[in-house]
């Protein structure tokens, strides 16, 4: 599903954010390869046409682990078991993707950026008000992402083909549903068009 006639993009004011496509959750997504592929594509249309790319990895240090409050349902049990440690091969981004000189790469470590990072800040330095999104899960890092820039007054985008959840269910409900009254939905062809003609 995408929006009729989805607003221009200037992209000196855009920022495609790719995110949680790291070794240990790629694989939880059917057809990772395909998603990797058509995001990295994506990437380099945007970077050709000036806009910003961001990244955002979740992953923990000794001391994030220790800092996570009972109270948090999902990232207490992250924390008790010892998962995603940041210098670990399993929250590295995919090495098709990785990041180059210039552009944002954030840690996070909780489902979204806006809470323990300085992503905002970053893009508000930049002069971003445009933020297009692509990531794993749908569930996840994307909703989270997607209310709080909305809340915080950016124009959005979401990617169609450039995220993907565990659940084809849950992915399909909010696509659909939930985040068109928040964001523009496009894919990444329509993304390319829109870049070709800023």
């Amino acid at each position: 599903m995408t929006t009729p006639a989805a607003p221009s993009i200037d992209p000196a004011r855009t920022a495609l954010l790719a995110m949680d496509f790291q070794n240990g959750i790629l694989a939880q997504v059917a057809e990772p390869d395909a998603l990797v592929t058509r995001v990295k594509d994506v990437i380099a249309d945007a970077r050709a046409a000036g806009a910003t790319i961001g990244y955002v990895r979740v992953a923990f240090t000794e001391d994030d682990w220790a800092k996570v409050p009972a109270t948090n349902k999902t990232f207490s049990a992250v924390a008790a078991a010892k998962l995603m440690h940041h210098e670990d091969d399993a929250t590295r981004i995919d090495t098709r993707i990785a990041p180059e000189d210039g552009d944002i790469v954030v840690r996070k470590i909780r489902f979204g950026p806006g809470s323990n990072t300085d992503l905002h800040e970053q893009l508000r330095d930049r002069g971003i008000d445009t933020l297009i999104l692509s990531g794993i899960s749908t569930s996840g890092v994307v909703l989270s992402t997607l209310i709080d820039a909305a809340d915080r007054d950016y124009r959005v985008y979401v990617l169609t083909d450039g995220v993907a959840d565990s659940r084809p269910e849950v992915h399909r409900v909010l696509v659909d549903e939930v985040f068109p009254s928040r964001a523009h939905l496009i894919d990444t062809a329509e993304l390319r068009e829109l870049l070709k003609a800023a």
